[in-house]
């Protein structure tokens, strides 16, 4: 058995994550027990000890939407791919992700969908392969963003039906359904999580796909109808309604008066922290590629040739860090929107997503500035700060 000890745990409490000092956690593949240092310090403890100093010990984060970094993107037809893209991920604190589909034909889905399968599959060799999240084809050419035009087709179930088991999550623009929501009926009778997004929807066309099983909106604000006084859109419908809202927090995407908006006007609840990132994550400034296009990275901001944002080059530990700072709110509270709150929508709060007995022993050790200290998967240390200090 192994312990952390010195800790700030951040744990499940009556209102929300909170975060308890001088804390110890014992586990082995799972987490076997959570105690005080006093309680501790009377055990005839023999294992190996990690002093976290009291630096915090949260679950491991989850990333629902990402479709690349460290050079690699999900749909690369390379079998280095996702174990690079898991062990950037793992050194930002991640334990699971979904990597995210771009709007191609359909051939080269099932391609970059079956890779995924097989990283399902595999033991993890950084973040764990959770599933996929399909960004497109089923969207609206009028909201595009840095998606292929060409390649946008209408939804259609049979189309996806053969890697139902690998799609978690799943884009659709629900206008281009004209009333038919037999798509998203089909789509949650699979246990596929239905989302909108890249979408020119009204806010009663938004509402009434809420109505028919949308429970998610891809990137709040960004490749959709805005929050007009006359015209609430897909934001106005999300804001007034229980949708997990995803947040981009890199202050490109959403200025930071706007996170603090969506913060109160959704209670605390309803919002889920994700990176959208490309291939470029990690790189710094220069070109990089997304969806077939050339993209210009300067800073903090990716975009096409032609000015369009495209995704981010955000790590998910910096966007929690962000958006803590944004709303002012504690470490702990915004941790949640990054464990928690994901585990939940994928169905995984049985297994992950809390610092709880019997859970695996998913753990990121990070200090005040959000820096990632220590990243253990499955009882196992996969990222250490201090190794990546002296390589």
């Amino acid at each position: 058995m192994k312990a952390v000890v010195n800790a700030q745990a951040v744990l499940p409490g009556a209102a929300g994550f909170v975060a308890r000092e001088d804390m110890a956690i014992l586990y082995d593949a799972r987490i076997e027990k959570i105690m005080t240092m006093q309680a501790f310090a009377h055990l005839p403890f023999t294992g190996e000890v990690y002093d976290a100093a009291g630096a915090y010990v949260a679950p491991g984060f989850l990333n629902l939407h990402i479709h690349g970094c460290a050079g690699w993107d999900t749909m690369d037809a390379d079998a280095r791919a996702l174990p690079a893209m898991a062990a950037m991920q793992a050194s930002h604190g991640v334990t699971g992700f979904l990597p995210t589909t771009m709007t191609y034909d359909m051939p080269t889905i099932h391609a970059a969908l079956g890779r995924v399968r097989t990283a399902m599959q595999a033991p993890p060799s950084g973040a764990r392969v959770l599933g996929a999240n399909m960004e497109g084809p089923f969207i609206s050419p009028a909201y595009k963003g840095s998606q292929k035009e060409s390649n946008i087709q209408r939804a259609d179930f049979a189309a996806i039906a053969d890697d139902a088991d690998v799609v978690k999550i799943i884009t659709i623009a629900p206008e281009e359904l004209h009333g038919d929501y037999s798509f998203v009926e089909a789509c949650r009778a699979a246990g596929i999580r239905v989302s909108m997004g890249h979408t020119a929807a009204d806010y009663a066309t938004a509402r009434e796909a809420i109505a028919h099983g949308v429970q998610h909106v891809t990137h709040l604000f960004n490749a959709q109808t805005g929050l007009h006084h006359r015209e609430p859109g897909v934001v106005g419908a999300a804001l007034d309604s229980d949708v997990l809202c995803e947040l981009i927090t890199d202050n490109v995407h959403v200025h930071p008066a706007a996170q603090c908006i969506v913060w109160r006007a959704k209670g605390g609840q309803g919002i889920v922290l994700v990176t959208d990132s490309l291939r470029a994550c990690g790189l710094g400034d220069g070109e990089s590629e997304l969806g077939g296009q050339r993209v210009f990275v300067k800073g903090r901001r990716a975009t096409l040739a032609d000015g369009t944002i495209a995704a981010s080059v955000l790590a998910l530990n910096d966007g929690v860090r962000i958006f803590r700072d944004n709303v002012g709110i504690p470490t702990a509270q915004a941790v949640e929107l990054v464990t928690r709150v994901p585990a939940t929508a994928l169905g995984l709060e049985d297994r992950c997503g809390t610092l709880e007995v019997g859970k695996q022993a998913d753990m990121t050790i990070f200090d005040e500035q959000l820096q990632i200290r220590r990243t253990i998967i499955g009882g196992e240390t996969c990222y250490e700060q201090e190794a990546k200090a002296n390589a």
